[in-house]
């Protein structure tokens, strides 16, 4: 597995990396492949992290000696602080801009909205490690998601900050993750702790996705949402039931 975990990584990384680079981007109608990206990360959300959320219940019940509902309640709001958390960011990376150039966002907004996303890459890259279910196939879904999921943030992101994505935050995003990678590999958190991580990924994952379909101005096609939402949960149900 951590050949395996190893590889993926590098590839995620990868996306980060070479964003710029791959044309099919560019000859796909924009609205298309980022709702089609939507979809597979929402989809891996509701079949896959909150029922494992909902399935960890007395897991963390029992390793923190809460009550059952107490225990839920906890899962949910960490889940509901991670897309708070990443809303407020949204709104501090649209902020006023640059006082010179308005169009581009302060250099300390800058550091702020990549950082944020560091971390988030961090935590990304020890779950590829430490995925709640066990097994090259978890693992695979869970890099196939985040793989699309990656896209639509790089794109956007690199709209955002223009050549300072280029310069920078490409390397800071890939190096968080791979760094998330290596400190999977040498530690092993207590299961409480790994479901409150994926509890936080959760929100992350749903704001970043739908944040790029609820806008009117982008034109975001539902039926390319649905198509990646029931193919990818095809998909999963399929490994589930090998």
């Amino acid at each position: 597995m951590t050949i395996l975990t190893a590889c993926l990584a590098l590839f995620l990384a990868a996306i980060h990396l070479w964003v710029s680079r791959f044309r099919i981007l560019a000859t796909l109608p924009r609205n298309i492949w980022l709702s089609v990206a939507g979809g597979v990360a929402v989809a891996y959300v509701f079949l896959h992290i909150l029922p494992n959320l909902a399935a960890h219940q007395q897991t963390l019940a029992d390793g923190l000696s809460l009550a059952p509902k107490t225990a839920d309640a906890l899962l949910f709001s960490v889940g509901l602080a991670g897309l708070t958390a990443f809303y407020g960011l949204e709104q501090v990376a649209h902020g006023p801009g640059h006082p010179d150039d308005p169009g581009r966002p302060r250099a300390g907004t800058f550091w702020i909205h990549i950082g944020a996303f560091a971390l988030y890459n961090l935590l990304i890259g020890y779950l590829l490690v430490h995925p709640e279910d066990p097994g090259p196939a978890a693992v695979l879904m869970f890099s196939l998601a985040m793989a699309l999921h990656f896209l639509s943030i790089d794109v956007d992101l690199r709209g955002h900050h223009k050549e300072r994505y280029d310069h920078t935050a490409r390397w800071l995003l890939a190096g968080a993750l791979l760094l998330g990678w290596l400190i999977g590999t040498v530690t092993d958190l207590p299961e409480t702790a790994v479901a409150l991580l994926f509890a936080f990924l959760a929100g992350g994952v749903i704001l970043n996705a739908l944040k790029e379909e609820l806008p009117e101005d982008r034109k975001s096609s539902f039926v390319s949402f649905l198509a990646g939402a029931v193919g990818y949960s095809g998909l999963l149900i399929a490994t589930t039931l090998l």
